[in-house]
């Protein structure tokens, strides 16, 4: 296990990394002193788990009283009985309220909206978050405050100045940052401040993740120069998948190699497969009620399913009483039967999409990967672990999987990231630039077809709209705090009218490499920020032209690649200057979330 060192700020301070996952949640967090050695810890006691102290996850499902007030939460709202007091109570139950965050264009083949059990009336997934997030920040407190030495004055000293982490799956983008950071506000995790925004940090689940391995030991034979893994964190709700290399061990610096994929084909596609089978099964019997059917549901997740190993043999599900008999769909003494292979037919389409995507990450990868190490909370499942070894070993590649508790890999690889930032360079996943006029070439056929837009601009310039101009381009390698930009300048007759400048920025999804048109594919455009500048203390030199006097502004768009959020902003040069309008990080704060 690799040594953190020594945490060289100059005042205590606290990070919590908080992973809220689909079916499961947890908190890590490490206590920073000047000159002393941090040490990550699990949060690993609860509320409503006294009795399974040491369990460092909580189930991520809440209950809602009618008037929107929280119930309970986690442990609390799974506890026996829960269920006769939610009835007696008209609570509402609300579970896998993560993928409704989801962007709409992540695997939306596999997921339906309408799949996905709906969020109470009058609440929406931020609503639901900040609700989620707001109890694990209280459990943190009341745990540090129970567990170490002086905990109520420790408390004291570090909570104006806590850093938080929060994880999400590889497939998340800007948007869902921006969601969860409004939600870490609304819980009152952080005031609603510039400065209180910049505590609130994020990384990939594959990347925490990788932390994890390393932090662990999992890693160690593998890290040498020039050696390179494949991460696959296999979750409830997502899959995601990460290459990196070793770029060096002193220091240890690691680098992606691939654009890091994610596919919704978690443990609760299983569920809901079985869900499907099991109503379908029993749709002219007794049982095939919706009170039967979620008990019957809900023992095969606790149950039946994380004990699965092979086709040969058979599982059950109790539900009911031992009166509970339907020969015709297997039903004998309240335990409902399935042969190994309906079992199998639940989990197989998720391992053919996971080695699928492991295939294209192994051909996307710049350099050969033969180790990849398989954590998250559905690597515990034989049947999977076992027949995903199967299949890789077919490709050449070897599987490996901790033999600690994989469910905790993202919280306390999420504190690894903040202390430490391994990875220096990733790939960029999409095309990022803006549209732009063009110069009408009458040789180009592109351009004729598109001749009935032409524009004369105040210089006499024939120009065409609706041109794509690249700054950023998928499959391009940054490092932490590089700069890409491209240089642009807008005209006009009046000088007044470039005292500021505004850029959008857009993001393209498509497959082209180099995509030079917007209306060829517009489904596959869209406009992610507009970044401004004042512009209005350059002075505007008249220019003569085949129209006559204009004026015109040169000025780059520049794209920042930081650790996990790219930002833009308008560079400009002012009495020989280089001037920087505000930076904005690149997502549409205005967009809504589709319900």
């Amino acid at each position: 296990m690799a040594i953190l060192q020594p945490y060289q700020g100059p005042v205590r301070k606290l990070v919590v990394a908080m992973d809220v996952g689909t079916t499961y949640s947890g908190v890590a967090y490490a206590i920073l002193d000047p000159g002393e050695i941090p040490k990550i810890l699990g949060v690993t006691r609860f509320p409503g788990q006294e009795n399974a102290a040491g369990d460092s996850k909580i189930p991520s499902i809440l209950y809602y009283r009618q008037d929107g007030t929280v119930h309970s939460v986690g442990a609390e709202a799974a506890q026996p009985g829960m269920e006769l007091e939610a009835e007696d109570e008209d609570l509402i139950f609300v579970e896998w309220f993560k993928l409704h965050l989801r962007p709409e264009t992540l695997d939306s083949d596999e997921v339906k909206r309408r799949d996905l059990p709906p969020l109470p009336s009058g609440k929406s997934v931020l609503d639901v978050f900040a609700d989620f997030t707001g109890y694990l920040f209280a459990c943190t407190q009341r745990y540090i405050c129970e567990t170490h030495a002086n905990g109520e004055s420790l408390w004291a000293s570090v909570k104006d100045r806590i850093q938080f982490v929060l994880s999400h799956p590889n497939g998340w983008e800007g948007l869902q940052q921006g969601k969860m950071r409004q939600a870490a506000v609304m819980a009152g995790l952080v005031p609603d401040t510039p400065e209180g925004h910049a505590r609130v940090h994020f990384v990939t689940e594959g990347e925490a993740s990788l932390h994890f391995c390393i932090r662990s030991g999992l890693a160690t034979d593998t890290i040498a120069d020039g050696e390179n893994v494949m991460i696959v964190d296999a979750g409830g709700g997502t899959v995601d998948i990460s290459s990196y290399s070793f770029v060096s061990t002193n220091p240890l610096s690691v680098e992606e190699i691939a654009s890091a994929d994610c596919i919704m084909q978690g443990s609760t596609r299983v569920n809901f497969r079985a869900g499907k089978f099991l109503k379908e099964r029993l749709k002219n019997s007794a049982y095939g009620n919706e009170e039967d059917i979620k008990a019957m549901l809900d023992y095969f997740d606790k149950y039946t399913k994380p004990i699965f190993k092979d086709a040969s043999e058979q599982s059950y599900i109790k539900f009911g009483s031992m009166s509970c008999n339907d020969a015709k769909v297997k039903i004998r003494r309240g335990q409902l039967l399935l042969s190994g292979p309906e079992m199998e037919a639940f989990y197989k389409p998720s391992l053919d999409a996971i080695v699928d995507a492991i295939q294209k990450q192994q051909q996307a990868a710049s350099r050969p990967i033969s180790n990849i190490f398989l954590v998250g909370g559905f690597a515990a499942s034989p049947w999977l672990y076992a027949n995903l070894q199967q299949n890789l070993r077919t490709l050449g590649l070897t599987l490996c999987r901790p033999d600690t508790h994989t469910n905790k890999a993202v919280a306390e690889g999420g504190v690894s990231f903040y202390l430490e930032h391994f990875v220096s360079a990733r790939i960029i996943k999409m095309t990022y630039g803006t549209v732009i006029n063009i110069d009408y070439d009458r040789r180009d056929p592109e351009h004729v077809a598109r001749s009935f837009g032409k524009i004369v601009r105040p210089s006499g310039r024939v120009v065409i709209p609706d041109a794509f101009s690249s700054i950023l381009t998928k499959g391009t390698r940054v490092r932490g705090n590089e700069e890409m930009s491209r240089g642009y300048f807008k005209e006009s007759r009046e000088a007044r009218t470039l005292d500021t400048m505004s850029a959008e920025i857009m993001c393209y999804r498509g497959k082209k490499q180099d995509p030079k048109w917007v209306d060829l594919e517009p489904e596959c455009f869209s406009t992610l920020c507009t970044v401004f500048a004042d512009t209005s203390k350059v002075v505007k030199t008249p220019r003569q032209g085949r129209n006559g006097i204009h004026y015109a502004q040169a000025f780059d768009i520049v794209l920042m690649c930081g650790l996990t959020e790219l930002q833009a902003q308008i560079r400009w040069t002012e009495d020989g200057k280089e001037m920087r309008g505000p930076a904005k990080i690149v997502y549409d704060d205005d967009l809504e979330l589709a319900t």
